[in-house]
């Protein structure tokens, strides 16, 4: 090679290829919005850049990729802590959304983007209101993202009654066919907020354009138990039986399953998003992921949004989802620090539908590529990459971000963003809803 438009060099280049290929004195090459070549630094020692980046030894490797969030709930963080699930929802989270509108969702979107990026999430999946404003958020802060309209059976405060919603779902896959950040999703809240014509018709819709279908499944016991005194089956078997299990359908949570409904998941191809630190705060219990795993089902990693985990830093969320499965079974050779990392990179992207495009560093792949900075204490020493990514490294630790070829963040400094007008915005809503309560 010996043109090219970035060029990532002096850094371990972790690939989270199929092969887990590691190359301990790495670059990495980016022409256009892809990775055009990778290997050891002396095979790029005539080319030109046309801008270098020093990873001064550090860890170069794929943007983490969380696969379950609600983005704009930053605005509502830390306004309803310590509270049971419905209680939480109906009390306090439904009420406070009553009173979106599109600029609030936007200015929420920002401020998560910003997170996102500075903590190494290089794409994400959304589910809220107004989903347009976060695709556009997200188009403009340079991320990756599968964004989706929440469809349920009450009145929404952005389209109204149910039929708009699918008018609103179908609008938002057309306009943003094609564009090389942002995927559309439909997303039907749950079994219980969703009648099974709405749901069967989610499906559908989610078949006709083949994009992703996402949904919250068997997040409580006591939703497993809703939806058994009205179907007389589990969440995941009356799915199954409305025709709606299908690769292209990511379940959310899935803390509440037996034995029979992880079989048919596997049976079905069904995604799944892990959230533990939402689940650990909302006392929902301990999704099965190893179980899951063991029957085959791919399983990512996602933060849920602001207002179940406060946070969205998915280097918190790998070290949570490695030590919760370790408690939980007394085993701690489960869950390792190797298969988390895969959650959150390579497995994120195919829960998404997205492994030909970003999860690992490929040739030919799409340039979502992040930069950590080792060169701290905290840091040092390294004997095992995999362990110090899961349980040492944290968001701060991310020196430089790359998304789709563009430079979003470098030395710590956001480049799409004026963090500070965000900050600004979203404070001011905030001011808002304590008015209003």
């Amino acid at each position: 090679m010996k043109e090219t438009d970035i060029l990532i060099t002096n850094g371990i280049v972790m690939t989270m290829n199929s092969n887990e290929t590691v190359i301990p004195n790495g670059a990495v090459a980016i022409s256009g919005d892809r990775i055009a070549d990778i290997g050891p630094c002396d095979k790029f020692s005539n080319c030109r850049a046309g801008k270098v980046i020093d990873a001064k030894n550090g860890i170069i490797m794929p943007g983490l990729i969380n696969t379950h969030t609600h983005a704009s709930m930053s605005c509502f963080r830390g306004l309803a802590d310590d509270l049971h699930l419905m209680t939480w929802l109906n009390d306090y989270i439904f009420p406070a959304e009553s009173k979106l509108n599109y600029e609030k969702v936007k200015i929420g979107a920002l401020l998560a983007c910003a997170e996102m990026i500075l903590s190494g999430t290089t794409c994400f999946a959304d589910m809220y209101l107004f989903e347009d404003a976060v695709a556009e958020a997200a188009k403009a802060a340079g991320v990756r993202a599968v964004v989706g309209e929440v469809l349920y059976d009450f009145p929404s405060p952005s389209y109204g009654l149910i039929e708009e919603g699918f008018v609103y779902t179908e609008n938002l896959i057309k306009k943003w066919k094609n564009d090389p950040l942002i995927t559309v999703a439909v997303e039907p809240h749950s079994p219980y907020l969703c009648a099974p014509d709405l749901l069967i018709r989610a499906g559908d819709l989610s078949n006709e354009y083949e994009v992703p279908l996402i949904i919250h499944v068997a997040e409580t016991q006591t939703e497993v138990s809703t939806i058994f005194e009205r179907y007389g089956k589990t969440p995941i078997a009356h799915l199954a039986e409305i025709g709606v299990l299908s690769p292209f359908l990511l379940a959310c949570h899935c803390v509440a399953l037996t034995d029979k409904d992880i079989e048919q998941m596997a049976f079905y191809d069904v995604k799944v998003s892990h959230n533990p630190e939402s689940n650990m705060k909302l006392a929902s219990g301990i999704a099965p992921v190893p179980e899951m795993m063991d029957a085959g089902v791919c399983v990512g990693l996602g933060t849920d949004g602001c207002t179940s985990n406060n946070n969205i830093d998915m280097f918190l969320e790998m070290d949570t989802a490695a030590k919760i499965h370790k408690v939980n079974t007394l085993d701690p050779t489960v869950m390792d620090a190797k298969t988390v990392l895969k959650m959150a990179t390579r497995d994120a992207a195919k829960a998404l539908g997205l492994e030909n495009l970003t999860g690992s560093l490929v040739p030919g792949k799409k340039a979502d590529v992040i930069v950590i900075d080792t060169n701290k204490p905290h840091l040092t020493p390294m004997y095992n990459l995999h362990s110090h990514l899961v349980y040492a490294a944290g968001g701060n630790d991310v020196d430089t971000s790359i998304i789709n070829g563009q430079v979003v963040m470098e030395n710590r400094q956001l480049l799409t963003l004026d963090i500070a007008k965000v900050m600004a915005d979203v404070n001011q809503v905030a001011d808002e809803v304590k008015l209003s309560r």
